[in-house]
């Protein structure tokens, strides 16, 4: 089956830890597989701790976020002043509160950089974990250390028996920018250490872009499989159009459709604030629907078993007017029930508001049973 993960977590502008609980917990409530806590305001020990131990979910985290932040707010540093080992002991110190994934930007170097800025790109560098690492390797002049220093990092995370998700810090930001040298370089990179993580014992997935038109999804999917051995596939979207906010949940769900139904194994949602603010309860439990309905379009297709079965049978509940079989088989129970509610539906005929008595399953059934009674 095709899993969704849920971003959630608070910025500077907007920090409450009662409100994130409740964002995760209406995420698991709505078919989140995993979590992931991008907290980057208050504080954040204290959020990650209470997610980790309110939530029956897969939590994931983004270390360095935290590691810059308390660089910036603790030790009065500035973000490029972080040393080597305060982004280590970043890492460990998630993962020794009990995630199970941590996002590393390992394939973001001065090389794929480089290719980056002679290609020339509209947005550069979307991801927040690529802009840090791009900005210190600037300043200190230096390798990116989760790449110099790989087996440092597998070396942790194969003590904690944690999975690496390798993020993808030159992912598009545009679909202009969608499937350009910088991304594909590192997709490479990408590639290399994943033989060397799984040499060492390490599990590990990919990340993926991103904004990317409807005709090149599949095409990226089949160059991250080919490329990365095979190793999950965990996309962001892919958003398929710049032009929706307010509505990327939609184009998310547009283009993780496509990309799960040609290989991609894991679907982080996108909320309708996606480019607009940190996302509501409401926007949270929004995007988890729209990617699960993603999710199991594509298992339709890949032949999930009990994917088709779950569609027969809402079928044939519409097809009896059966409605509390159809409520009980919605991806959004809640949802169905009270839109029915709300319509003022006349309860004799059966139907909903839009044909009444002239339903064209009534019309059917009606003619069914008067042909059987003749029989």
């Amino acid at each position: 089956r095709t899993k969704v993960n849920a971003n959630i977590g608070t910025s500077k502008d907007d920090v409450s830890i009662d409100k994130e609980l409740e964002k995760a917990k209406v995420a698991v409530a709505a078919g989140a597989d995993a979590i992931m806590d991008l907290s980057t305001g208050g504080p954040i020990d204290e959020i990650r701790a209470a997610i980790i131990n309110q939530t029956q979910a897969c939590i994931g985290s983004v270390p360095l976020y935290q590691a810059a932040v308390d660089t910036v707010t603790r030790k009065n540093k500035a973000m490029v002043d972080m040393t080597v080992d305060e982004i280590f002991d970043g890492i460990v110190k998630h993962l020794d509160d009990g995630v199970d994934f941590i996002t590393v930007h390992c394939g973001v170097t001065r090389a794929t950089v480089e290719r980056m800025r002679n290609e020339g790109r509209v947005m550069e560098v979307v991801s927040r974990g690529g802009s840090f690492t791009c900005e210190w390797m600037a300043h200190n002049e230096a390798e990116n250390p989760l790449y110099q220093y790989y087996d440092r990092l597998l070396e942790i995370v194969r003590e904690y028996d944690a999975t690496l998700s390798l993020g993808d810090g030159f992912r598009p930001g545009c679909v202009a920018d969608a499937t350009d040298r910088a991304q594909i370089h590192e997709l490479i990179l990408l590639g290399e250490l994943t033989q060397r993580a799984w040499e060492a014992g390490v599990q590990v997935m990919i990340e993926g872009p991103g904004h990317v038109p409807l005709n090149q999804i599949e095409a990226n999917i089949q160059l991250q499989k080919r490329l990365c051995h095979g190793a999950p596939f965990y996309v962001l979207g892919p958003l398929v159009t710049d032009i929706a906010p307010g509505y990327d949940h939609i184009t998310c769900a547009i283009g993780g459709t496509v990309a799960a139904a040609a290989g991609a194994d894991f679907l982080c949602y996108v909320t309708p604030s996606e480019h607009l603010r940190l996302p509501t309860v409401e926007d949270v439990h929004e995007g988890v629907m729209a990617t699960r309905i993603a999710a199991h379009a594509a298992d339709l297709v890949k032949q999930v078993p009990g994917a088709w079965e779950w569609d027969l049978n809402m079928a044939q509940c519409r097809k009896k007017l059966d409605w509390e079989g159809q409520f009980r088989l919605a991806i959004d129970p809640d949802k169905a029930r009270r839109l029915r509610a709300e319509s003022g539906v006349d309860e004799e005929h059966g139907a909903c508001t839009m044909c009444g008595e002239f339903c064209a399953y009534k019309v059917m059934n009606e003619r069914a049973a008067k042909e059987a009674a003749g029989r």
